[in-house]
């Protein structure tokens, strides 16, 4: 892949985007992927399947039967060892990567008599592994217990104020907040110990398919319908008032926006899109620099949690509509 020097005053830093391999083991799309901490790729397909991949090899080093229907949400653990995944109707589970059992299951969408419940549509694992956010119709997002003797147990809902379908909810990295994208385009910032809203952003036009954290909690990305990534400054001063929201915007894609990702050194960000284009973005340039051509809609994409080395940009994985997994290198900048 040849690289897009930054141009119009910005630096020239450049990316030569290498692919590495490809293989296809789903039958239909790519929904997710995560590259995860114990250095496995795991993805979700339309096709109802999970697997898990030997980043070494790219081969298929485990996977779960399909599901009847496919599979929309993923999330992995902070060491690699458990892998969250949400169904089109609702159900939860937990797969233990390293032994290949599933140790939780949650129907969503199931309502007892003690309390009503709604289908979960995006899922998140707490860092400390003890519980996982859900998200769905109602806007609001549920806290339930990631542990599996009671998995699925709910603790809390965190109440947006606003009857917008939520499209996607992340843990921050230091695990003390959630952020929940809504189909309208906003985004709600919750404190999780408090259990309460902090922040509003109404920075998209669009709704918003996909949320990004910086590894040290202090900036979110989103990726939007509307075509656009924005830089969110998510801090808050001593005096508890909200830092300066929305910082940047970046824009280059000629359709929706499904995806992103903030690389382990929060130097680089990834974005994902249905024009079938992967974008490399500089954070402090404010620019992309690198722009791949791949064959459809990108639906997920995921840095190699390891640090990058001697000043190259690190590695990466990218998956959609083809149902191909594809791993990628991205060469040093000048």
């Amino acid at each position: 892949m040849i690289a897009r020097k930054v141009r119009d005053g910005h630096p020239r830093l450049h990316i030569v985007s290498l692919k590495l391999s490809l293989y296809t083991a789903h039958r239909d799309a790519v929904w997710g992927v995560k590259w995860t901490a114990a250095d496995a790729v795991v993805s979700i397909s339309a096709d109802g399947s999970i697997k898990k991949w030997d980043s070494t090899s790219g081969q298929v080093a485990s996977s779960q039967p399909p599901h009847t229907l496919g599979l929309v949400s993923l999330d992995t653990d902070t060491t690699g060892q458990k892998a969250l995944y949400n169904t089109l109707e609702g159900l939860t589970c937990l797969w233990d990567l390293e032994n290949g059992e599933v140790v939780g299951k949650f129907e969503s969408y199931a309502r007892t008599a003690s309390e009503s419940s709604e289908p979960a549509w995006s899922v998140s694992l707490n860092p400390n592994g003890q519980t996982y956010a859900a998200t769905g119709g109602s806007g609001n997002v549920s806290i339930h217990s990631a542990e599996p003797s009671s998995f699925g147990q709910r603790q809390s809902v965190l109440s947006s104020g606003r009857n917008k379908f939520g499209m996607f909810c992340k843990h921050s990295p230091d695990g003390t907040r959630v952020a929940m994208s809504s189909e309208a385009g906003q985004i709600y910032i919750f404190d999780l110990a408090a259990e309460k809203l902090l922040s509003t952003y109404t920075s998209h036009a669009m709704a918003v398919r996909s949320l990004a954290w910086s590894p040290d909690s202090q900036l979110l990305v989103s990726a939007s319908e509307d075509k656009r990534l924005i830089i969110h400054d998510v801090r808050y001063s001593a005096s508890g008032k909200p830092g300066s929201g929305a910082v940047a915007t970046l824009t280059g894609h000629s359709s929706w926006v499904l995806s992103v990702d903030v690389s382990p050194d929060a130097r680089l960000a990834l974005s994902g899109s249905a024009d079938k284009t992967v974008k490399v973005w500089d954070l402090t340039a404010r620019a992309a620099v690198s722009t791949i051509q791949e064959t459809g809609e990108v639906w997920g994409v995921s840095w190699r949690p390891r640090p990058p080395q001697h000043g190259s940009a690190g590695e990466f994985v990218s998956a959609g509509e083809d149902g191909i997994v594809r791993w990628w290198r991205g060469a040093g900048a000048s």
